[in-house]
């Protein structure tokens, strides 16, 4: 189904073509005043100087020929030569009736569908997440449900950090505490137990620990050091320990991401075999040399305005870097999936990184000329002091805590709103607050920084993800009662509007196609957020302003009942990309 900017346009195009000129002057947009019109084409302005004319007379050359057009209702040429447009009801129903039986809504699927795979998540194992995750987390999976919905192949993956540094201080610590374990045996050729040495709560407290003894204690920092280097270059004993802490924290982080919708859980050592490989190819087609002692690559260009530093692959005592395994990670992923594109929703502090990856995997012919390496840096999650999120007490919040926080404030809220089972308000509370966190984040442009306020959040106006809820549960209610009187929701169809603000919901309607287009090419959740208030906005409008349920005639209030059944769809399908979903009553 063509979104309906097309449609229009192409009208115009004809009608531009009947009237002399080239069809290129014949594109429409938005009106800029919507007091005057819904739409508007500037091209009799551009067409002036070709045509040697005065604007307003070629616009009134084109209005001539659009008279008995059956997409507008009214044409009309002001000075110095804009053609203001109005969309005729009659054409806006039959739109609205095709959106209504269209595969998803109508969006055309893609042309070229591609294999695309979204790299979020980026937590470190034993450690709990903490609210630094959380946007990564959010904006990964809506990027990836929103490219999935637009008709493509993706894969989303969390992408552990399961092999740097950390790896060594909690073996040398485990080491220090149980120094009988058979793992540190060099000599021990058994089979390794299979339950772990210790729990995710003694993972969790090992691990910072170490690294705060690892910043007093220099010899002990050599031995976490050396540990590293053990375990990448494959002792038994540590590889062993490392599958413990994968085991353990896996686990774990399943469950606190379970709220998070996340699904592939690859990592940092997935990526391991094949780094011996990599580095010799770069090595014997000249791109890598020993600078310092470590083995880097020159990834500068002649146009950079600031300083890119070479691509470090391996440290001067052969450990591998960040760098190292995302590059590796990257011929994993052409090997297993050769997809398309590959998104990497990071901290935006973290974008150098990420340059000089992503050159060095052309340089060295890692990807090929056409696969898509796309950098999505995202800003600081901040208090109302502007400074980064914390605990009340100065340290960095737990996700889980945070996430508890939200269900706590919106039990207190739905409770007081209206008398409910106190199970049923729990489950409706854990679903709210998540559309709180979701479409609080989301709202924002993902590059900005932003405030994170509990208090807006949780609220059921304004714009907000509870607003959106009370919306959707809004429309759930009339429909339910409109069945309940005997109708059905899905027998009617959607007619020409009768006011304007029937036709004002009906024009926001017909956005979604395009908007959900934009927000993909993109990768633009906010895109959608913004969408949603406003169908919000104008269906709360509408709903205020009609007797839809009183409605006497019953082919009018089955129309109603039609819209809000297509802006019921429209609403829920907006949510699901953004990742939440709503309950049926709050």
């Amino acid at each position: 189904m063509k979104k309906i900017l097309d449609r229009i346009t192409e009208e115009m195009k004809g009608a531009f073509t009947a009237a002399g000129y080239d069809a290129t002057y014949g594109k429409v947009t938005l009106s800029n005043r919507p007091d005057l019109c819904e739409y508007q084409c500037n091209g009799a302005m551009a067409a002036a100087k070709a045509y040697k004319k005065k604007p307003i007379d070629i616009a009134n050359g084109v209005v001539e020929h659009l008279k008995d057009s059956k997409i507008f209702e009214e044409v009309s040429a002001v000075m110095p030569g804009f053609i203001n447009l109005k969309i005729g009801s009659s054409f806006l129903a039959d739109y609205m009736n095709g959106m209504r039986t269209g595969e998803k809504l109508g969006m055309e699927p893609a042309e070229h569908p591609e294999s695309v795979i979204v790299d979020y998540g980026g937590a470190n194992v034993a450690k709990p997440l903490h609210v630094g995750h959380l946007r990564s987390a959010i904006i990964g999976e809506s990027v990836k449900r929103i490219a999935r919905f637009a008709g493509h192949h993706v894969i989303g993956d969390v992408h552990l950090g399961d092999w740097g540094l950390q790896m060594g201080l909690i073996i040398t610590e485990l080491h220090e505490r149980k120094p009988e374990l058979c793992y540190f045996d060099e000599n021990y050729d058994g089979a390794y137990p299979e339950e772990a040495p210790f729990t995710i709560a003694e993972l969790e407290e090992i691990y910072p620990t170490a690294s705060k003894r690892s910043k007093e204690d220099e010899p002990y920092k050599e031995a976490a050091m050396q540990a590293t280097y053990e375990l990448q270059h494959g002792r038994k004993g540590y590889q062993a320990l490392l599958q413990h802490i994968l085991n353990v924290s896996v686990t774990d982080l399943k469950r606190n991401y379970a709220n998070l919708n996340v699904d592939l859980w690859k990592g940092e050592s997935d990526a391991q075999p094949y780094i011996p490989d990599m580095v010799q190819k770069m090595k014997d087609d000249g791109f890598a040399y020993v600078s310092d002692n470590a083995l880097v690559v020159d990834v500068k260009e002649d146009t950079d305005t600031k300083e890119v530093p070479p691509c470090m692959l391996l440290k001067s005592d052969g450990a591998s870097l960040y760098t190292t395994t995302d590059l590796a990670t990257i011929v994993e992923r052409m090997k297993l999936y050769n997809p398309d594109e590959i998104i990497y929703v990071v901290d935006k502090r973290q974008e150098m990184h990420f340059i000089q990856v992503f050159r060095c995997a052309r340089k060295c012919g890692l990807v090929t000329d056409e696969t898509g390496l796309k950098f999505l840096g995202f800003g600081t999650m901040n208090g109302k002091d502007g400074k980064p999120f914390k605990t009340r007490d100065g340290g960095v919040m737990r996700l889980e805590y945070l996430l508890k926080d939200i269900n706590e404030e919106m039990l207190k809220k739905i409770e007081a709103s209206r008398p409910m089972d106190e199970e049923e308000a729990e489950k409706i509370s854990k679903i709210v607050g998540l559309s709180a966190v979701k479409y609080g984040d989301l709202s924002n442009q993902a590059s900005k920084d932003y405030i994170f306020d509990v208090d807006r959040f949780t609220s059921s106006e304004g714009n907000t993800g509870p607003y959106i809820l009370y919306t959707i549960v809004r429309i759930k209610s009339i429909l339910r009662k409109y069945e309940e009187m005997g109708g059905t929701a899905g027998d009617g169809q959607i007619t020409a509007s009768a006011n304007e603000s029937e036709k004002a919901l009906q024009l926001e309607l017909t956005k979604f196609n395009s908007m959900m287009e934009t927000a993909y090419e993109e990768s633009a959740p906010h895109k959608i957020c913004a969408y949603i208030y406003d169908l919000a906005n104008a269906f709360n409008k509408f709903y205020h302003e009609t007797k839809i349920l009183a409605e006497e005639d019953e082919a009018k209030k089955a129309g109603y009942i039609a819209l809000l059944t297509l802006t019921k769809e429209v609403l829920e399908s907006c949510i699901d990309v953004l990742g939440f979903e709503a309950p049926e009553r709050m």
